[in-house]
């Protein structure tokens, strides 16, 4: 609410600053007003910054902060960064922080020049064409989905160079910095063949791009008779594969959302559900939530306890987790979704259902619905955001607290299940 922050005839109530704020630092997208109307040249400096803040980590960049003043990083703050990054080690995590942050700097400032450069012809002044080339990147590889525009990426629904470049950087910035990481040690491997990649990579990657294959098919074949009717095959298939990543991650749109069919907003709202992958710039249950329980599922159908894949076993305890991630989710979106239909009588269901899909995905996609919220309306869409982008197990942290370790156990018997 700083007047740097804001062009002169600006206007932004206490409410939507508090919703903005929790948008950006969740990097969800959301937005009740037009940043384009709202945001100065500072201003948007500072809102990338922000996004920087969501985009990393909150304790990842605090500690960037520390190195920068050379302070000595304490073991509190090294368990702080563990549990923020889903690290299993405290071993190397200021390195590992280190590396990612560099990573995204270099990522951002590439991007920046290459957008940038391309949108001169675009924009009158190559102040303004670099500045969105700017925020464009940052936005990008952080999963925001705000744009300083006003208009997302619907001008450059046609310009495939714009739609790849933006497809890339979603995915980078939300398949998990661990695998980021993974992937730069095996480039600078010598013998790439010997090099053994950690389940939680090959689990992550391959559920990851069987989901945009999968989203991609699903959203193609859904409107190739409706909204794809009067478009040629590859703007199709553009248009579908964009959507698919975008869902789960980057939240910016090519087209009015609302012209498609009610199926593929259904099915949207499953992909901004599963989200992004964890320790990674997105929200929603994470993609190996998914996997796991679809393995167990597979798995118990043919009579076996124990789920293996890629020749290792999945340990039991994770197999439980993945289940109360995907079931506390549940509740929490039915409760919000239940909620909104009480106190919004005005929109429809699938608006409300799409827009609590996008909010606990830390997506951004909306049906338009996001403005026109009530004070308790946006009261809940934050909380959704919130623990979107914190995940389920460190929100049920902060409802019951410490692990409890029980000193005797009673008897085990068994109940009937289904």
């Amino acid at each position: 609410m700083l007047p740097i922050t804001q062009k002169p005839d600006a206007e932004l109530s206490f409410i939507d600053a508090v919703f903005l704020s929790i948008s950006a630092v969740t990097v969800t997208g959301l937005s009740t007003i037009d940043l384009s109307q709202l945001l100065s040249v500072p201003g948007t400096f500072i809102f990338a910054v922000i996004l920087q803040f969501g985009g990393i980590g909150i304790m990842t960049f605090g500690v960037l902060i520390w190195i920068l003043l050379r302070k000595k990083i304490g073991m509190q703050k090294r368990i702080l960064i563990t549990k923020e990054q889903n690290s299993f080690t405290i071993s190397g995590i200021v390195r590992f922080v280190r590396v990612i942050f560099l990573f995204f700097v270099v990522i951002e400032l590439f991007g920046t020049v290459v957008l940038g450069t391309y949108f001169l012809k675009f924009f009158p002044t190559w102040q303004e064409a670099y500045l969105q080339g700017f925020f464009a990147s940052v936005s990008a590889i952080t999963n925001a989905g705000f744009d300083i525009t006003g208009k997302s990426l619907i001008p450059f629904a046609k310009d495939y160079f714009v739609l790849t470049f933006n497809m890339v950087f979603y995915i980078i910035g939300s398949l998990g910095f661990p695998v980021l990481i993974e992937v730069r040690e095996w480039l600078k491997h010598k013998k790439k063949r010997q090099f053994r990649f950690s389940l939680f990579t090959k689990i992550t990657t391959v559920t990851f791009l069987l989901l945009i294959v999968i989203g991609t098919i699903f959203i193609f074949v859904i409107e190739y008779n409706h909204f794809y009717a009067n478009k040629p095959w590859h703007q199709s298939f553009m248009y579908s594969l964009f959507y698919s990543i975008s869902s789960r991650t980057g939240g910016m749109a090519i087209t009015d959302i609302s012209e498609f069919s009610l199926p593929t907003h259904l099915f949207l709202c499953i992909l901004m559900f599963i989200g992004a992958s964890p320790s990674s710039a997105g929200g929603g249950i994470r993609t190996t939530t998914l996997a796991i329980m679809l393995l167990a599922m597979y798995y118990y159908a043919k009579g076996d306890k124990t789920v293996k894949v890629f020749k290792r076993e999945i340990v039991e305890e994770d197999i439980i987790k993945s289940f109360i991630v995907f079931t506390t989710a549940m509740l929490l979106c039915s409760v919000a979704v239940i909620i909104l239909v009480c106190i919004e009588p005005a929109f429809s269901l699938i608006e409300i259902l799409f827009e609590v899909s996008s909010a606990f995905g830390t997506v951004g996609l909306s049906l338009g619905i996001t403005p026109e919220l009530s004070t308790a309306g946006k009261v809940v869409i934050m909380m959704l955001m919130f623990i979107g982008k914190i995940g389920i197990f460190t929100f049920l942290f902060f409802m019951g607290g410490k692990t409890i370790k029980h000193k005797y156990h009673y008897p085990k018997e068994q109940v009937i299940i289904g």
